[in-house]
């Protein structure tokens, strides 16, 4: 992609906005991955990420162009330590290494808030990984705190829906037998340490594999007549707020009723083969557009109708070397060159920080993909438990 084209998108996105994004939202989540060798600079991805109001980023490494790309902008960020990362982050001096580095040089000017130890690493079903998760995260956190920034700064890890056993009706959420005893120790680690519990929630999935069963409206915040979970006579008129629900379940079977979840990736691709149903434009604008309006009305789910929801919306670009279908490619809410996928109707009237246009010195797109081994393999392929989570959200 050549100078002036970005340019032009670049400097008259927010000019624009009113007409894609009319409605008033006050806090976005966005994952921004960098799988792709056709994405603009960091400091041209600024003005998209505030045409969207987003204040919060999900970076699946710690990419030290995009975080001085956003410092002084008041975007919060999630950094991340792909699995990869595991073994050599219990050595306590190599973690402290790495938060001084990735963390630790871009405080304060950018708001790095919390960094996420693998992604996913449960259901991968490699004891390796699982046995190196919690050690890890522990390491990490000390770090922190022999830096004096474990007050500023958390640490966690994402899990898949997968990690549920039961999620039908939400009141039975139920984690996996064989998963509880290495989740009970990673939830007293939370809860001591006051991190989020964030799980990748994808109602895409569930319709993919049972479109004739299940409603598209339901999965797509359409009006509906949803279902009532009869043990809790709640009502549920979308399928992600169930899944939430599913997990609070789980969560206060096992005494941790009060720990924080953020749903840290779901959204919906814009295209797909020939047997991905519903991967479309329009189901696209429908699924994200229609979650972002109810995150701007700051209510909970059913179960917890006074907990914010915090979520991160998957993903702000397409990314054409991310492996697998074609949805994987397609879950963007921008293409490489700024332009949006799709109409979403949010404004961009609440930006982040002051009023600051787009402009300036636009660099050219990046010409080299972010190595595919600097993220997780659960990002590589966000599908990859599709067949496991199937099976937990089908009844849906």
């Amino acid at each position: 992609m050549g100078f002036p084209r970005f340019f032009c998108y670049a400097s008259i996105i927010l000019s624009i906005s009113a007409y894609l994004f009319p409605i008033m939202v006050n806090s976005i989540g966005i994952n921004y991955g960098q799988i792709a060798n056709n994405l603009p600079s960091p400091e041209d991805v600024v003005p998209l990420v505030k045409s969207i109001g987003a204040t919060k980023v999900k970076l699946y490494d710690a990419d030290p162009g995009v975080l001085s790309a956003f410092a002084n902008t008041g975007v919060e960020f999630i950094v991340g330590l792909g699995n990869e990362y595991l073994d050599r982050m219990q050595d306590p001096a190599k973690a402290e290494a790495w938060v001084k580095q990735n963390v630790q040089a871009h405080l304060p000017a950018t708001k790095v808030t919390c960094i996420f130890v693998g992604n996913e690493v449960l259901t991968f079903n490699d004891t390796t990984l699982s046995d190196n998760l919690l050690p890890a995260m522990q390491s990490v956190h000390t770090a922190l705190v022999n830096l004096g920034l474990d007050k500023q700064v958390t640490v966690t890890t994402a899990h898949s829906l997968a990690i549920l056993e039961t999620s039908y009706p939400p009141s039975a959420g139920a984690f996996r037998e064989d998963l509880i005893d290495c989740l009970s120790e990673t939830l007293s680690f939370h809860q001591k340490t006051g991190s989020p519990f964030l799980i990748n929630a994808y109602p895409y999935f569930a319709y993919k594999g049972n479109p004739k069963q299940v409603s598209l409206d339901f999965v797509l915040f359409q009006p509906n007549q949803g279902v009532i979970d009869q043990a809790t006579n709640l009502h549920y008129d979308n399928m992600l707020y169930a899944q939430i629900d599913a997990v609070y379940s789980a969560l206060a079977s096992l005494g941790y009723k009060k720990l924080a979840v953020h749903i840290s990736e779901t959204g919906w691709p814009s295209k797909g083969d020939e047997d991905e149903a519903g991967a479309t434009p329009d189901n696209a604008k429908k699924y994200n557009g229609n979650l972002i309006k109810l995150m701007s009305k700051k209510t909970g789910t059913p179960m917890r109708p006074n907990s914010d929801l915090n979520i991160y919306v998957f993903a702000l670009f397409n990314e054409n070397m991310k492996p697998g279908p074609t949805s994987e490619r397609n879950y963007g809410l921008f293409k490489p060159d700024g332009t949006p996928v799709y109409p979403l109707g949010i404004s961009t009237n609440d930006v982040v920080g002051s009023n600051t246009t787009a402009g300036g010195s636009i660099g050219n797109a990046v010409t080299q993909p972010s190595s595919p081994t600097s993220s997780s393999t659960g990002y590589l392929s966000i599908s990859s438990a599709t067949g496991v989570r199937l099976l937990i959200e089908r009844v849906w």
